[in-house]
């Protein structure tokens, strides 16, 4: 093979070597006048990845008269909002629409609440047969399932 550029012959290797807007082949010699380009690496082998279940079946359910609970037992410790948001690390305005109902609060928001405010405010969900569900239990749950798991 020769060099692209003084048209000597290569010994070993070609350089790939980018010079203005064109790749050449050239020889060591020729490589200082561009840019030598380097061969990409090898892609690696792509690690098996391990992926949590898109949707899991909540284990708890807050109640439903969590605002009613919630503004008792803040009262109750006479305490303000503004407290209660501070002691569990979220915004006064947080609570206030948590205690108009608003907003219903997250699992880990309930914990924080019940343990600051010494409440229950989350109950465990029973366990519903595949026969109640039917065959959407391979599936997943359609929408009239879970209409008639609240139901019953």
């Amino acid at each position: 093979m020769r060099c692209e550029i003084c048209g000597n012959k290569i010994i070993g290797k070609p350089m790939k070597t980018k010079i203005e807007s064109s790749t050449m082949l050239t020889c060591n010699a020729c490589a200082k006048f561009g840019k030598v380009q380097r061969e990409p690496p090898r892609p690696r082998r792509p690690r098996p990845v391990r992926r949590k279940p898109r949707f899991e079946e909540p284990s708890h359910e807050v109640l439903e008269d969590y605002n009613s609970i919630i503004r008792e037992a803040r009262e109750k410790k006479g305490w303000s909002r503004e407290d209660l948001a501070e002691k569990i690390y979220e915004k006064a305005s947080v609570i206030n629409r948590l205690e108009s109902g608003k907003m219903v609060p997250d699992i880990k928001l309930a914990r924080k609440l019940e343990r600051i405010l010494n409440i229950k405010l989350m109950e465990k969900l029973e366990d519903v047969s595949s026969e109640d569900i039917g065959s959407s239990a391979r599936k997943g749950a359609t929408i009239g399932d879970i209409a008639r798991i609240k139901r019953n």
